[in-house]
């Protein structure tokens, strides 16, 4: 259901209705970042139930991701562009 690259909207906090992509997934969490507020170094812990999911996935970003090669910052502001209102 939730897999690393995918894109989706948070439905709560003060990030509310803002775009992330998952960079890890636990039973009831998900670690969220968007290269802007929360880095990859520090992604944010949300629980499942107050993330909207898009059925975007973002192959790039899930290809470094799920092989451990070198992704920074930048490359999810790039592949988050267009899903910023």
């Amino acid at each position: 259901m939730y897999s690393t690259g995918q894109v989706v909207y948070s439905k709560s906090g003060r990030d509310k209705a803002m775009p992330f992509i998952v960079v890890g997934v636990e039973e009831d969490y998900v670690y969220l970042a968007d290269g802007k507020l929360r880095k990859l170094d520090k992604p944010k812990k949300k629980k499942k139930m107050h993330v909207q999911l898009c059925n975007d996935i973002i192959y790039d970003v899930k290809q470094k991701l799920d092989e451990n090669l070198y992704l920074n910052d930048a490359d999810l502001r790039k592949a988050l562009k267009p899903y910023r209102h």
